[in-house]
């Protein structure tokens, strides 16, 4: 469909360039998107924050985690950080990775998907502020202090090393007891899922299976997170992306019905809960809600 312009009047048109409508509704819709994810990080850091329970029983909790992780022979951390503290580069990569493996990619992510794959937008961002909205809850009701704030036996090489973290996500919105479950893990899978379903071009689906990768590894090599919080936290990230995927897509049947017939058939809707592959038609000519 070709694009409107709006026009000027004859003595401006020879100084004044003619401003596409299409270029000035997708400004809008992408500040009106950021506008509506910063606001929900705000809230989401600020209850979070507000959360934050007691030192003594994030520290309880925290010995508890690591007593059943050692009846799994899974409590790896702190041979894994031992291991790298000896070797500045891959301690400073896996800081690297920690702080602007994140925002930074969850940010572009989210840009490229508006302009490219709209659909797929809607579905991250509806999946992350529900992923976000379980970990909220979890996070009120399990403080858990991550292994850098133990006694002994962990380094915390971010703050040692680095004062990068501390700007892209300041100290006063940070509840320091919320090691589980991971979101740093968590909504790098939701990323890399969402690049490694767009993406037409190899190299892009690599990247989006090696973030969460890469991300699972620094969190632990960091002394950020547990083994057991990056497995909670793809959990809580897998929930929120099939409970966004459920509701985009009944969202969608539910106003074709309407548009086709009287009445809307629920079943029919729901049995209509797939995972399309990238470049389906259908998966094109969805419509989710802002």
């Amino acid at each position: 469909m070709a694009a409107a312009t709006i026009t000027f009047e004859e003595h401006e048109t020879q100084s004044l360039p003619q401003v596409s409508e299409s270029t000035r509704s997708f400004a809008f819709g992408i500040a009106t998107q950021f506008a509506l994810v910063f606001a929900a990080a705000l809230a989401y850091f600020g209850v979070r924050g507000l959360t934050e329970g007691s030192e003594s029983t994030a520290v309880n909790h925290a010995r508890g985690l690591l007593g059943m992780e050692r009846s799994l022979n899974i409590d790896i951390e702190a041979g894994l950080q031992s291991l790298i503290l000896d070797h500045r580069w891959i301690v400073t990569l896996s800081n690297w990775v920690y702080i602007w493996g994140h925002w930074p990619v969850i940010t572009a992510t989210l840009v490229w998907l508006y302009r490219k794959h709209r659909p797929d937008y809607f579905l991250l961002r509806n999946a992350m502020f529900i992923s976000g909205a379980i970990g909220l809850v979890i996070f009120a009701l399990l403080p858990v202090a991550p292994p850098r704030l133990l006694p002994s036996g962990y380094v915390d090489t971010v703050t040692n090393l680095s004062t990068s973290y501390r700007v892209l996500q300041p100290p006063q919105l940070i509840n320091e007891f919320a090691a589980v479950p991971s979101l740093h893990v968590g909504w790098n899978l939701l990323v890399g899922l969402m690049i490694f379903r767009a993406a037409r071009r190899s190299k892009f689906r690599y990247l989006g299976f090696a973030s969460p990768v890469f991300m699972a590894t620094a969190v632990v090599l960091t002394a950020n997170h547990y083994v057991t919080d990056v497995v909670v936290g793809m959990i809580v990230a897998l929930t929120g992306l099939a409970i966004a995927f459920a509701s985009q897509r009944i969202a969608n049947c539910i106003r074709g019905h309407h548009t086709d017939t009287a009445e809307t058939s629920s079943g029919s809707c729901l049995n209509s809960l797939v995972w399309l592959r990238p470049g389906s038609v259908e998966v094109d000519e969805l419509v989710p809600a802002a």
